[in-house]
């Protein structure tokens, strides 16, 4: 297990998703982290990871990005991410994608070893599964498919969840079943997608959740417009928001 410094240097890799729409999270991971006693700080030279480009097939494209995400975070013991799918794109594929390129794989390698997503930076690093948070309603949570099956993180976020004070944690049928969205995936093949999302809503609420809590902002928004269009009685939320709810 790895250990933390006492006060370590914590860069937040906020994500597209995550400074285009939804700076809450970003912002509440900072928040978290700090009050865990973390020196959490944002370079705002950060782009994407490439992770668009690169499930589409433009590996070249991918590497152009991906490259500048190189040497953004060399002054910090860890960088961590709200998002398993672009951790796993740091961590899983970069060593694919500049394993033509020596100088450029050694910096991948670096930064893939010092990456974490958010939950498992929690449990694995800081080794904290109370953060403090209050949130008295019924919750399940959705895996979504990069974290559960390329990086392997799935007790982390449920640990966390459990220990919210007052929360009703339960799971869902067939709760490791994708949500659908998919990056390109939603947009290439809409009617699949939506059918995924559908099953997904309809398993949240058959457990009678009143909130889908899940790690992934591409795969909130997919099924938050699905829930929207449909004026379901269930709401979405990101982890980094739940971890971050305060009470008595």
């Amino acid at each position: 297990m790895t250990t933390a410094p006492h006060h370590p240097r914590v860069h937040l890799f906020v994500t597209c998703l995550g400074d285009q729409f939804f700076p809450e999270v970003g912002e509440n991971v900072a928040k978290i982290l700090g009050r865990l006693g973390a020196d959490v700080v944002f370079n705002a030279e950060q782009t994407c990871c490439g992770q668009p480009a690169f499930n589409t097939g433009y590996r070249d494209e991918a590497r152009g990005v991906a490259a500048r995400m190189l040497g953004l975070f060399d002054d910090c013991d860890y960088v961590v991410a709200p998002s398993g799918s672009c951790s796993t794109m740091v961590r899983v594929f970069y060593p694919e994608l500049f394993a033509g390129e020596p100088a450029c794989l050694a910096q991948a390698e670096k930064l893939r070893n010092k990456l974490y997503e958010f939950s498992e930076f929690l449990l694995k690093v800081l080794k904290v599964e109370d953060v403090g948070a209050f949130f008295p309603h019924r919750v399940t949570y959705h895996d979504s498919c990069h974290l559960l099956r390329e990086l392997g993180v799935s007790e982390e976020p449920r640990k966390l969840i459990r220990a919210v004070r007052g929360i009703d944690f339960i799971e869902m049928p067939d709760y490791k079943l994708c949500c659908g969205f998919g990056g390109t995936f939603s947009v290439k093949f809409p009617e699949v997608s939506v059918a995924m999302g559908e099953e997904k809503i309809r398993a949240a609420l058959d457990a009678g959740a009143e909130y889908l809590v899940a790690n992934d902002s591409g795969c909130l928004m997919h099924l938050a417009g699905l829930i929207h269009r449909r004026k379901l009685p269930l709401k979405t939320m990101h982890l980094a928001q739940l971890l971050a709810q305060q009470g008595p």
